[in-house]
């Protein structure tokens, strides 16, 4: 019995100190190498949402792939389902059709590098991600050039899983 209660213990006391870290890591965008199917991937990615668990993400092999994870508070996506999404920041607005990506449960969208979301990403301040159907989440745009930057200028040299040598 007394070993059970360590183990509990423990995970609670890693759980407690987990927390300041996470939300320590919603506030900007990082880049860094993230596993994928086929191995590490360079990923820009923010955290945010009214829970702090949704997620933006950005990688790029050939063309950039834009992803958005709703995080728990978003509504539950049918499967085979697409959105509208608007992306709105320093008074713009830029509006894409998403897809769910069934496998991780996210939307996705392919981008031109010289895409206008691209660009409002980069800007200051915050952005706000909204559907009709799955409502609005909002992000912070700091540190977003520089990490977006980083994962464009990897375009082209990565290789997307599954494809062989």
């Amino acid at each position: 019995m007394r070993v059970r209660y360590l183990v509990v213990a423990g995970v609670v006391a890693a759980l407690q100190t987990a927390q300041p870290v996470f939300a320590a890591t919603c506030g900007g965008w990082s880049a860094k190498m993230e596993e994928d199917e086929g191995g590490s991937v360079l990923t820009a990615s923010v955290c945010g949402g009214p829970k702090g668990d949704a997620h933006l993400m950005l990688t790029c092999f050939d063309t950039p792939v834009l992803s958005y994870d709703l995080g728990t508070a978003g509504q539950q996506p049918e499967t085979g389902v697409s959105g509208s999404f608007d992306f709105k920041a320093d008074g713009k607005t830029v509006t894409k059709t998403l897809q769910l990506e069934e496998m991780y449960n996210y939307f996705v969208v392919n981008l031109a590098k010289a895409d206008p979301l691209l660009d409002l990403l980069r800007s200051k301040g915050d952005v706000s991600v909204s559907a009709a159907k799955y409502g609005q989440a909002s992000f912070s745009l700091k540190g977003s050039s520089g990490a977006i930057g980083k994962v464009l200028a990897q375009c082209g040299k990565a290789k997307p899983a599954g494809d062989g040598d």
